[in-house]
């Protein structure tokens, strides 16, 4: 299967007289043209030229000084780019490492390089070091030379290569796949081979049989391997591998090692076409057209998993809980995601967002807490690691998308299973001892300011049995402006709880301030939240004035009080889900809102005081025409 690209863009690049523009002429004309106009229009060799079937673009530069800006756009624009060094010229070699490689590391150019040395028929031979002497400590020194090659274009040696290395080097690169400094391939081409093999492997054996590795070389090359190929390809690898073949067939082993010599033989193409075959782009990740989200038409709607996504989940925590503890230690957690790129919670905001055990484990509630969490936040990469961890069912079944809020709102109920809850608060308040309390974690009496949103996600058993998913999500105290500038940013929120320190006048000030600004954010954008205060450090003596202050300027429900130090948090997580199950009610209000809300209803009530007024005169007026005509009749 090919690249999904179109074109490949090639640019050469190198000291003046290198031979650039020959090189291209003879390339485009398979011939060596007698006059060549210093410098070449765009030159296009056509799809059929070289076997993939993608045209080539080659764009000819001038090195001079005037013409270095337009220099760095091109190489800026590239696919690959073609050093070019005079093999009769060794100091155009010299300047090649000294500048040109320097050069596209300055301007940031990450692109396969291609070095090329031309006029070969001009070199002289008594004095010549072979190409691989000459090149090795440079390629040592920029690991992003793909190829080197030699050739002549006055006779027409090598000139199609040149080109056919720079194409090749785009649509199979070698950096995604092999590390060349340890000579091995990298872990994410382990992880996405390692899925295939257990793909191909329907009997689950651990080796793919004759029949498998039929079935794999025909879905991948549309031929089958005749049985003396099977035999060969098993006694290369046992040859160099013992443990790549047993007498079930090719196990793990051998399908990477085989793949490792493909590649270091230069046939990049093979490893590259089983990989896009089975659905993987040039990040070695799936495609983005084979993961089927569903779109969210309002954005106060969420993304969840269905009912058979977390059976599915539950199946695969039970088979890698290989001790049966009821918790995946950390490696049973790596094995579990070794098929994917990379274990998707080990950085923020995964990696500790989650309960652990005494043993840095996590329990099968944590998992499905993560993986609903993963899921909210970027549906895309839920569903992608689903099928990375083994889920073959249609990927549509995966997902569902919720209601809108404001439909809920009018119902007075939701049937969302997961809620994310915005934590507001002033500095030292106590919002991030409340979200590490929720995640069962010691509480420190050491202060650390929070400069980024923090998560923590569990589950919250409710009164009637059911449990439901909470995403806490601390919002530090400075980045309220920049979330509040999103109109829409209150949208992905269920809930909301406005953190103060109960002992202290100015952290309620500041979290009444808050809160204004959030309610008539609210009120602006038609997301208003169900909201809670809350009074932290009960241990504390309580500021005297609180109750009263806390409901000056907005309407809420008194604060709930509570203290993480003595334990007592006065079951705050049942309430916060007990409010965003019910979205119609604890909805804060300000005075304007609380006006317009008012005008509302007088206009309402006023426009049905007018229907039943017509209504009244058109009855009336139907009363009158009929007894008029009556009275005509009778008369």
């Amino acid at each position: 299967m090919a690249s999904s690209r179109t074109t490949v863009r090639v640019v050469v690049a190198g000291d003046r007289g290198t031979g650039k523009s020959s090189l291209i002429a003879a390339a485009a004309s398979e011939s060596f043209p007698e006059y060549i106009q210093p410098l070449l229009p765009p030159t296009r060799l056509a799809p059929d030229f070289y076997p993939d079937g993608v045209p080539v673009v080659i764009i000819d530069t001038s090195s001079s000084l005037e013409n270095r800006g337009r220099l760095a756009e091109e190489l800026k624009r590239a696919d690959a780019v073609v050093l070019t060094y005079a093999c009769d010229q060794p100091a155009t070699l010299d300047h090649l490492s000294n500048f040109w490689l320097h050069e596209l590391r300055r301007l940031e150019v990450k692109v396969p390089v291609i070095v090329v040395g031309c006029k070969l028929d001009l070199r002289d031979e008594r004095h010549s070091l072979s190409l691989e002497q000459v090149m090795a400590p440079i390629m040592r020194q920029f690991r992003e030379i793909e190829t080197c090659i030699e050739c002549s274009a006055a006779n027409l040696v090598q000139v199609p290569e040149v080109f056919y290395y720079a194409q090749k080097a785009v649509l199979h690169p070698t950096a995604p796949l092999f590390d060349q400094e340890t000579q091995a391939l990298k872990p994410r081409c382990v992880r996405a081979l390692k899925r295939i093999f257990i793909l191909c492997d329907h009997d689950m054996d651990g080796a793919l049989n004759d029949t498998e590795l039929n079935e794999f070389q025909v879905k991948c090359f549309n031929a089958p391997l005749q049985p003396a190929e099977i035999v060969g390809v098993k006694r290369v690898v046992q040859e160099q591998l013992p443990d790549g073949v047993n007498e079930l067939g090719l196990t793990l082993t051998g399908f990477l090692f085989l793949h490792a010599l493909f590649i270091e033989k230069g046939r990049l193409e093979t490893t590259w076409t089983v990989l896009r075959k089975f659905g993987y782009d040039d990040d070695i990740k799936l495609r983005g057209d084979l993961l089927a989200v569903p779109s969210r038409k309002a954005p106060d709607q969420s993304i969840e998993l269905t009912g058979e996504a977390a059976e599915f989940l539950k199946g695969v925590f039970s088979l890698f809980d290989n001790d049966k503890d009821g918790a995946l230690r950390h490696s049973e957690l790596e094995d579990l995601f070794s098929t994917a790129p990379e274990s998707p919670w080990d950085e923020a905001p995964y990696k500790d967002a989650a309960e652990r055990t005494l043993l840095g484990g996590i329990s099968l509630n944590s998992f499905l807490s993560l993986w609903a969490f993963m899921t909210l936040r970027d549906p895309a990469r839920s569903l992608a690691n689903l099928i990375y961890i083994g889920y073959n069912c249609d990927p549509a079944s995966a997902l569902r998308v919720t209601s809108r809020r404001l439909a809920d709102r009018k119902k007075q109920q939701t049937d969302r299973n997961v809620f994310q809850c915005f934590v507001f608060g002033p500095k030292n308040a106590g919002k991030s001892a409340l979200l590490k309390s929720f995640l069962g974690r010691p509480f420190s009496d050491s202060y650390t300011s929070t400069t980024e949103d923090h998560y923590a996600v569990n589950d919250v058993d409710q009164l009637v049995g059911t449990k439901k998913t909470l995403i806490l999500r601390e919002i530090p105290e400075d980045g309220v402006k920049k979330l509040l500038s999103n109109k829409e940013s209150l949208a992905a929120c269920d809930v909301a709880v406005f953190v103060y320190d109960s002992s202290d006048e100015y952290s309620l000030k500041r979290t009444s301030e808050l809160l204004l600004e959030v309610a008539r954010q609210g009120e602006e954008s038609g997301f208003g939240v169900p909201s809670l205060l809350i009074a932290a450090k009960d241990d504390l003596n309580s500021y005297p004035m609180a109750i009263k202050d806390s409901a000056k300027d907005v309407r809420i429900g008194a604060p709930i009080h509570l203290s993480v130090k003595e334990r007592d948090l006065n079951s705050i997580f049942i309430r916060i889900v007990n409010a965003a199950t019910r979205p119609h009610l604890s909805v804060p209000e300000t005075e304007i809102g609380r006006t317009k809300k008012h005008y509302r209803q007088l206009v309402n009530r006023s426009l049905v005081l007018v229907s039943v007024g017509t209504a009244v005169a058109v009855v009336g007026l139907a009363a009158y025409r009929a007894y008029a005509a009556r009275k005509t009749s009778s008369n």
